[in-house]
């Protein structure tokens, strides 16, 4: 755990990865919606990066507007990673949430204040005793609309956190580039395993 990398590979030191996706039951095991595209067309998505994905997932499945969460890997390079390359820091990627909502049910405002307040995003490569570049904070966008909107909460949220003493936020606000949904043992882990660990602490501060 501690020999993890704390800084990105570039694309050449990275793990080659492969050209097969991993295989799981693409229905989500809460909402009973499909965690694959086509999603309906009322529907957008983002994708968020706050630390363990296990809990991560739990936060969004439960808001109102929501239409499916998956847990998976992001922002890095090996094309089609395991978990376990994941952890060794060595993919690039990030343990990331996919939520796709409802944006006349639930703004993207309000899903951003689930995501600032749920985890501290002035940790760096980490979040709490979870230490490596996979627990980064993240929000990965797909237009402009989100780039704005995410942009405009970190900078009010930032100003509420240095007000309250913490350090400048660290979280990365970049395209969304190719989501790669994690193993099936991951999708709603913590419905499949109630007394599962759940890491997510966040800064008591108000977004």
């Amino acid at each position: 755990m501690f020999g993890r990398p704390t800084e990105i590979p570039t694309v050449a030191q990275a793990l080659p990865g492969r050209d097969r996706a991993v295989q799981f039951d693409p229905v989500h095991l809460v909402l009973g919606t499909s965690m694959v595209e086509p999603f309906p067309e009322d529907c957008e998505q983002i994708v968020l990066g706050l630390g363990c994905f296990w809990g991560a997932e739990r936060l969004f499945w439960t808001l109102p507007g929501v239409h499916t969460t998956a847990v998976g890997y992001a922002a890095g390079h090996t094309p089609n990673p395991t978990y376990q390359e994941v952890c060794t820091g060595m993919t690039g990627h990030n343990e990331v949430v996919l939520v796709v909502y409802r944006q006349q049910q639930i703004g993207l405002e309000a899903l951003l204040k689930v995501f600032w307040e749920s985890h501290d995003p002035t940790q760096g490569m980490r979040q709490g005793n979870d230490q490596g570049t996979q627990y980064r904070s993240g929000i990965y966008y797909h237009d402009d609309a989100q780039r704005m909107i995410a942009e405009q909460s970190m900078q009010r949220y930032r100003q509420n956190l240095e007000s309250a003493g913490f350090a400048p936020i660290t979280t990365e606000i970049l395209p969304a580039g190719p989501f790669y949904y994690a193993e099936d043992y991951h999708q709603q882990y913590l419905e499949k395993n109630p007394a599962g660990y759940c890491g997510l602490r966040g800064t008591g501060v108000s977004c």
